[in-house]
C-alpha cells in the first residue's frame, strides 16, 4: 500500500499554475532590467542628471531597452526550455515550467518588441538603430556565439557596450574611450563570473545545460576573472586621474570613488567564491546589502565630484 498520500490531480496542478498575466510578467524577467541601468552611465558622466529633457530621454531609453531585452529573454527561454529544465533555478521559469505556451510566448515577444520600437522611435532614429544592433547581437548569441568558448562571454560584454552606446545616443553625447574600456572590462569580469557560477552549481550536469561549459574549468575561469577584475580597476583608476577627465570635470575629485570600485569588485569576488553567487548579476545586486551600500556611496561621491 502506498503511503504517499492522495494522487496529485490535474486540477491540483492547475491550482498552483500562476495566472497568464503573472506568468508573462515573470517571463519578462523584470529583475534583469537592472542591467539597463548601464544606459544611464553616459547621462551621469555627461552631467545631465538635472537636465529635464535629457533625463526624460534617458529614462525612455531604459524603458525601450528593457522591453527589447525582455522579448529576447522570452525567445531564448522558448528555444532553451528543454535545457533549462535541467537547471535548478532556470527550471522555475514560466516556459520551462510549462506555465506559458508557445502561442503565449509569441504574443509576449510581439508586445515587448512592438512597445520597444514605439518608444525607440520617440527617442530618435539613431537610438532605434542601436536597438537594432543589440537585437542582431542577441540573435547571433542565441544561434552561434553562446556555443563558443570565450566568445560567449565577449558577446555578453559587447551587450553592455551596446547599452552604454544606446544611452549616449539617447542624449546625443559621445562615448569616451575611457568609458568604453571600463565598461568592457567590467562586463567581461561579470560574464566569466556567470560562467563560473554555472559550472560550479551544475557540476556533472553542466555540459547538458550548456555544451561549451565542457571547455571551461574552474581554475581557468578564476584566472580570467582575476585578470579582468584587475584590468577594470586599473582602467577606472587611470580614467579618474587622466588629464582629459580632470579638464572636463574641473577637478580630480573622481579619484575618491576608486575605493568604492575596488571594494565592489572584491565584494563580488567574495560572493562568487564563498556564497556561490554570480550566476545572475541582478540577483547579486538586489540581494546583497553591502554591495548596495557600496553602489550608493559611489553614486554619492561621483555626484559630488561631477556636480558640486
Amino acid at each position: 500500500m502506498v503511503r504517499g498520500g492522495p494522487p496529485v490531480t490535474t486540477s491540483a496542478l492547475d491550482a498552483h499554475r500562476p495566472a497568464l498575466p503573472v506568468a508573462m510578467l515573470r517571463a519578462m524577467r523584470p529583475k534583469q532590467w537592472t542591467k539597463n541601468g548601464a544606459l544611464l552611465i553616459p547621462l551621469l558622466f555627461a552631467r545631465g542628471i538635472f537636465a529635464r529633457g535629457l533625463l526624460f530621454h534617458a529614462l525612455a531609453a531604459v524603458a525601450a531597452f528593457s522591453l527589447l531585452a525582455s522579448g529576447v529573454y522570452v525567445l531564448n527561454d522558448w528555444f532553451d526550455r528543454e535545457k533549462d529544465r535541467l537547471h535548478p533555478e532556470k527550471r522555475k521559469r514560466p516556459i520551462a515550467a510549462g506555465h506559458l505556451s508557445g502561442a503565449g510566448a509569441v504574443t509576449l515577444v510581439a508586445l515587448c518588441w512592438g512597445g520597444a520600437a514605439a518608444i525607440g522611435w520617440y527617442v530618435g532614429p539613431h537610438f532605434l538603430g542601436v536597438m537594432g544592433g543589440y537585437l542582431l547581437l542577441q540573435v547571433l548569441y542565441t544561434g552561434v556565439l553562446k556555443k563558443l568558448v570565450i566568445l560567449d562571454v565577449m558577446a555578453i560584454a559587447l551587450g553592455f557596450i551596446v547599452r552604454v552606446v544606446a544611452g549616449a545616443e539617447a542624449i546625443s553625447v559621445e562615448v569616451s574611450n575611457w568609458l568604453f574600456l571600463c565598461t568592457l572590462l567590467m562586463a567581461v569580469f561579470l560574464g566569466f563570473a556567470k560562467r563560473r557560477a554555472e559550472l560550479s552549481s551544475l557540476e556533472d550536469a553542466a555540459t547538458a545545460h550548456r555544451a561549451n561549459l565542457a571547455d571551461y574549468s574552474l581554475p581557468m575561469i578564476d584566472q580570467m576573472m582575476s585578470i579582468s577584475a584587475a584590468s577594470a580597476i586599473l582602467a577606472y583608476g587611470l580614467y579618474t586621474v587622466s588629464r582629459e577627465t580632470v579638464d572636463r570635470v574641473g577637478s580630480d575629485h573622481l579619484k575618491y570613488t576608486i575605493p568604492c570600485v575596488i571594494y565592489g569588485v572584491f565584494r563580488y569576488l567574495f560572493l562568487v567564491h564563498k556564497r556561490g553567487a554570480g550566476g545572475a548579476p541582478e540577483k547579486v545586486l538586489l540581494g546583497d546589502v553591502a554591495l548596495q551600500a557600496c553602489i550608493a556611496l559611489y553614486l554619492a561621491i561621483a555626484a559630488w565630484a561631477l556636480y558640486v
